[in-house]
C-alpha cells in the first residue's frame, strides 16, 4: 500500500488518519468568517483546511432552461446552477490571503479546482496539495492537468462505477501523479447513514493498492468514525461555525465541537485498532492469576483417589491448568491435602 505526503506529513496505513475540515460555502462571502473557520478548524484538530476554487462561469453556463435547474429531492431543489454556485463560491483574491494565514498558523491549505484556469491560479498560490470532487472525476483532461504539477492529488468518487475509477487513476498516473489517494463517497446532501457502504474502503485500497478514506456527507460523525475502524486513513468533513447561519452546505456541515468529538473518537479508534498480536499486554499479565486452575475442593487423604468431588477448575490461577484434570482424575494423593490446595505434579502419585 502506497502513500502520499503534504508538507512532511506521510498519510496511508499505519499513519495516523489525514483529517480534512472542508470550508466549501460556509464563509457566507464573509472573509472575516473565513479566517475564522481557518483558526477554528485547526484549534478542533484539523491536519488540513481546504477550499474550492471556481467562479459560476468556470462551472456552469448563466442559462435558465430546465437542464440548468436543480431537480426535485435535493437541499438545493429549484434553484438555478448559475445562482447556487454565484451564492456558494468563495472569492479569487481571498484564497492567497488564506494560504497565507494558513501558513503562519501552522495547517496546510489546498484547494478543488473545478477547471483549468484554477488550477493555473492554485499553482501561484503554492498550494501543497490537489483535491478533485466527485463531480469532476469523470473529467479527465482537468484530473491530467493536476497530475502534471505533481502535486499529491487526492480524489474522491461519489457516483462513480469502478470502471470510472480505473480510468480517473490511469489518466492521474499517465500525465505524472506519484502520489494518489482516494476517497469513498456519497454524493448526496445530506447523505444517509444506509447509503454509505463503507466496506468499499477496504475494496478500493485492495484493487487500486493507493491509500483510501472517506468524504462524508452524513449529518453524523459515526460514518466517519467507523471508516477508521475499516481501514480509512483521510477523512473530510464539512465545517461550519454554526449551522444556525444559512448556507448551501451548512445543514451538513460540523461546528467546532462536533469536529472535535469527532476527531478525538477517531484518536481513540487508531490507539484500538493497535496491530496483530496474540502476547498479553503488561496490564493483561498482571490479570493473569484470576484465570481458573484446578484446587482441592474437599480435603484428600493420603493414598485417596482424585475425583470430580475432591478437585475443581477454579479461580486463581496458582495450580495446574485445568486441560491436565483428564490427567489427574483417578491418580492418587502423594499426601494429605487440605481444602484449598492448589495442585501440582509433586502433590500426585
Amino acid at each position: 500500500m502506497s502513500t502520499i505526503t503534504i508538507q512532511g506529513r506521510p498519510i496511508g496505513t499505519g499513519h495516523p488518519v489525514y483529517i480534512i475540515a472542508e470550508m466549501s460555502a460556509n464563509h457566507n462571502h464573509s472573509y472575516d468568517s473565513a479566517v475564522e473557520i481557518l483558526h477554528a478548524a485547526q484549534a478542533n484538530g484539523a491536519d488540513a483546511i481546504k477550499l474550492q476554487t471556481y467562479t459560476p462561469d468556470t462551472i456552469t453556463l448563466n442559462c435558465r432552461t430546465p437542464d440548468f435547474m436543480v431537480g426535485k429531492g435535493s437541499l438545493w431543489e429549484g434553484k438555478n446552477l448559475y445562482d447556487l454556485y454565484g451564492e456558494a463560491y468563495m472569492p479569487w483574491e481571498w484564497q492567497p490571503r488564506l494560504k497565507l494565514e494558513a501558513d503562519k498558523i501552522g495547517i496546510p491549505l489546498f484547494s478543488s479546482p473545478f477547471d483549468f484556469s484554477a488550477v493555473d491560479f492554485l499553482e501561484t498560490m503554492q498550494v501543497p496539495a490537489y483535491k478533485i470532487a466527485s463531480f469532476e472525476l469523470v473529467d479527465l483532461p482537468l484530473i491530467r492537468k493536476v497530475a502534471a504539477t505533481g502535486k499529491p492529488l487526492i480524489m474522491s468518487t461519489g457516483m462513480a462505477t469502478e470502471e470510472e475509477i480505473h480510468d480517473a487513476v490511469q489518466a492521474a498516473r499517465e500525465a505524472g501523479a506519484q502520489e494518489l489517494a482516494l476517497l469513498k463517497c456519497t454524493s448526496a446532501y445530506p447523505a444517509p447513514p444506509e447509503e454509505m457502504n463503507l466496506r468499499t474502503i477496504a475494496h478500493l485500497a485492495q484493487t487500486f493498492g493507493l491509500p483510501v478514506g472517506l468524504s462524508d456527507h452524513t449529518m453524523e460523525t459515526l460514518a466517519a468514525i467507523a471508516s477508521v475502524a475499516l481501514g480509512g486513513c483521510i477523512i473530510e468533513k464539512h465545517f461550519t461555525m454554526s449551522r444556525s447561519i444559512p448556507g448551501p452546505d451548512s445543514a451538513f456541515s460540523l461546528e467546532p465541537d462536533e469536529f472535535k468529538k469527532m476527531v478525538d473518537a477517531i484518536r481513540t479508534t487508531e490507539k484500538t485498532l493497535g496491530h496483530v498480536s496474540y502476547e498479553s499486554s503488561e496490564k493483561e499479565k498482571a490479570n493473569r492469576v484470576f484465570r481458573r486452575s484446578l484446587y482441592v475442593s474437599a480435603p484428600i487423604k493420603a493414598g485417596e483417589i482424585f475425583t470430580e468431588q475432591n478437585v475443581r477448575s477454579v479461580r486463581p490461577a496458582h495450580g495446574l491448568a485445568p486441560k491436565h484434570i483428564g490427567s489427574i482424575l483417578g491418580k492418587r494423593a502423594a499426601c494429605d491435602l487440605n481444602l484449598g490446595t492448589p495442585l501440582n505434579w509433586n502433590l500426585i502419585k
